[in-house]
């Protein structure tokens, strides 16, 4: 069984990133910890925390299909849980039988994560903590 230590973000690809950004941050109350413009996608990646703890990243993406289950989609783009380690957490997948990806390293925080796919093909991540 994996070792989960808790939920370590929600991704949300949104089809209007202004209005999304006004709603997260003026209605929810959530604070902006960091916005990126990424200019080879065209797209925002906003990073937003419920008091001091970062929970929601909030991607803009131009034209976002509807989901069907790829996970550039608008709505929830994956469910992330932190774990010591990526290694072990890998090892864990594979004894189970469970599919994944490469492990990939986080162009910001220089982490490293790996995505699987729960059995309604919805996209999951392990974010490894240290």
């Amino acid at each position: 069984m994996l070792q989960l230590d808790k939920v370590h973000h929600i991704a949300i690809i949104c089809s209007d990133y202004r209005r999304s950004l006004d709603f997260y941050t003026h209605v929810l109350g959530l604070k902006v910890l960091a916005e990126n413009y990424r200019a080879d996608s065209q797209s925002y990646k906003t990073d937003l925390a419920l008091g001091d703890e970062y929970v929601i990243e909030l991607f803009s993406f131009p034209s976002p299909p509807l989901r069907p289950s790829h996970p550039e989609a608008a709505g929830l783009r994956h469910l992330a849980f932190a774990v010591e380690s990526i290694d072990e957490a890998v090892h864990e997948l594979d004894a189970l039988g469970v599919a994944h990806e490469n492990i990939r390293i986080d162009g910001y925080t220089g982490k490293r994560f790996v995505f699987f796919y729960d059995p309604d093909n919805q996209p999951l991540e392990l974010y490894e903590k240290n």
